[in-house]
């Protein structure tokens, strides 16, 4: 006959296990013998055995009688049932760890992928990642807002991309940023001579137009616009553009 604690490790489990499992029910707790101690033989061995094999195997412990209790067939259904549990659950958790991989770099956190990768691009400028960090956080108000839209944006996006003038205004910017403020003036005016010539193209093109359809909530424009203006250089390359006729910074449109 056996103490707890010899019944405990014959079946690898721990005294505090045993004795949740009588609580519980799914194992009888045996009378005191003369001395006032509680001793177990070799099926109260087999069944805690049992009980630790199906609960190591992800079966929750409220099953674990009925099985146990079960004939072959019923056995057999609950198996099934409790390994598509299972598999479910893993498909889940293996999501969680490609979302969790992703969120490496933080540009995936509330973004959708294809902002993510349209990030890596600019990125690939070479703009600092001061720049890459604001641009991230204005499109997760845009996933927020526009969520349906992402895929047309992102089209938009990597097709400026393509453009050399494009790349250009990400790199100055990025020097901007980069500089100690002492010569900003040459850059400033070059990234607004450049805004310039792309908002012209936009304008004869009809692309501006599309800016309303796309964009058309006003106080989330402001919202975004906001995020910008607190910067000293936003301010005085919005001050250029207007010398140059032309308003606005999330939405464009001549003065």
């Amino acid at each position: 006959m056996l103490t707890i604690g010899q019944l405990a490790s014959y079946a690898g489990v721990t005294i505090r296990t045993v004795r949740h499992y009588h609580q519980v029910g799914l194992l009888p707790e045996p009378e005191r013998d003369r001395s006032g101690y509680r001793t177990y033989d070799a099926g109260a061995v087999v069944r805690l055995i049992r009980i630790r094999t199906l609960a190591d195997a992800g079966v929750p412990l409220a099953r674990v009688q009925e099985l146990l209790d079960a004939d072959a067939d019923t056995f057999g259904g609950a198996v099934e049932e409790i390994d598509r549990r299972l598999r479910a659950e893993i498909r889940e958790l293996q999501q969680h760890r490609r979302r969790i991989a992703q969120l490496g770099s933080g540009d995936t956190l509330a973004v959708p992928q294809e902002v993510s990768d349209y990030l890596e691009l600019v990125r690939a400028t070479g703009v600092p990642e001061e720049m890459i960090e604001a641009e991230r956080d204005a499109w997760i108000l845009v996933a927020a807002r526009y969520p349906d839209r992402i895929p047309a944006f992102m089209a938009d996006k990597r097709a400026q991309l393509e453009d050399e003038r494009t790349v250009r205004f990400y790199q100055l910017v990025g020097r901007m940023l980069r500089s100690d403020g002492t010569d900003d003036e040459p850059l400033v005016h070059e990234m607004a001579d450049v805004l310039v010539e792309l908002f012209e193209e936009a304008a004869a093109t009809g692309q501006l137009e599309q800016q309303d359809l796309l964009m058309d909530d006003s106080a989330f424009v402001q919202l975004l616009d906001s995020m910008a203006d607190g910067h000293p250089m936003v301010t005085r390359l919005r001050e250029l553009l207007a010398e140059r006729g032309w308003a606005g910074w999330t939405r464009v449109e001549r003065a």
